[in-house]
């Protein structure tokens, strides 16, 4: 399924931008970077209940913000993209 990850994490302080770097670094473990704070990721159920709950490890729930959105098996349909960000296929096949 895709899952579609945005989040808004505080940096106004070293602690805030460190958080950030680590929810980015995170999200890039489990798929690609779409724009500034938000990720596509292609999960089965079990990836997607472990991501959420190591990425709810990570924010401040006083000061940061994380969504999901499950866009599902049918998410072809369902994302249309216009302008010059390129991404890859992550169920297409891998070249080394």
């Amino acid at each position: 399924m895709l899952i579609l990850i945005t989040y808004d994490v505080s940096t106004s302080t070293k602690e805030g931008r460190r958080r950030l770097h680590q929810v980015s670094k995170k999200c890039l473990d489990y798929g690609q970077r779409v724009q500034n704070s938000v990720f596509e990721c292609i999960l089965d159920s079990t990836q997607f209940r472990r991501l959420k709950y190591e990425l709810e490890e990570l924010i401040d729930e006083e000061t940061d913000s994380l969504r999901f959105y499950n866009l599902g098996d049918k998410h072809k349909t369902k994302v249309e993209h216009f302008g010059v960000k390129s991404s890859y296929d992550m169920e297409g096949p891998l070249i080394l």
